[in-house]
């Protein structure tokens, strides 16, 4: 009987078939390797493009910011105008105001009726004169009275005094100015 000694075939297969295990390991690591730093160049692109993109939105809110400081510079200077000019439209609506009184006035005193003082106190007017007799002042008063311009007339004093030799009333009036309608 023959003997064929196949022991070192086995090896050889054995050999063989570690050495396939090896490079086959080898070669899972090296791929593992690559996808690895496959990823990790991704992650590190994107973490890149993502600081650039914080960098830029923070630029950008740095310019916003300054916008809007400068947007809060108009209004407050809008709302400086704005008052400027109500201010002047209210001095325009009330300088024919004080002229328009007195021309009232001038028009509603009859012969014989001085008007020795005038004076304003907010929206109260007080005038001191001096008048014939009591049916003058009453007829002056019912004038004032009649006006749009004055309200609420009141004869505050009428007393009898002597000028010049003659007897003559002297008088105080109060009165209210009329509200401005708008």
């Amino acid at each position: 009987m023959i003997r064929i000694n196949l022991l070192p075939v086995r090896a050889a297969k054995r050999k063989e078939t570690a050495r396939q295990q090896i490079i086959v390991s080898l070669g899972a690591i090296a791929i593992l390797l690559l996808l690895s730093f496959l990823v990790y160049s991704y992650l590190m692109v994107k973490i890149s493009s993502t600081k650039e993109e914080i960098t830029r939105s923070e630029q950008e809110i740095v310019e916003l910011k300054a916008k809007i400081d400068k947007i809060k510079d108009i209004e407050k200077l809008k709302a400086e105008v704005k008052k400027k000019l109500d201010v002047l439209s209210q001095l325009r609506r009330e300088k024919t105001g004080p002229v328009q009184r007195l021309q009232t006035l001038s028009q509603s005193v009859q012969e014989k009726i001085w008007l020795t003082s005038y004076s304003e106190n907010g929206t109260q007017i007080t005038i001191n004169g001096i008048a014939f007799n009591e049916e003058l002042i009453a007829a002056f008063m019912k004038s004032i009275e009649a006006s749009t311009d004055f309200e609420k007339v009141e004869l505050i004093v009428s007393e009898q005094t002597e000028l010049a030799g003659m007897k003559l009333k002297k008088f105080e009036l109060k009165f209210n100015l009329e509200p401005k309608k708008l």
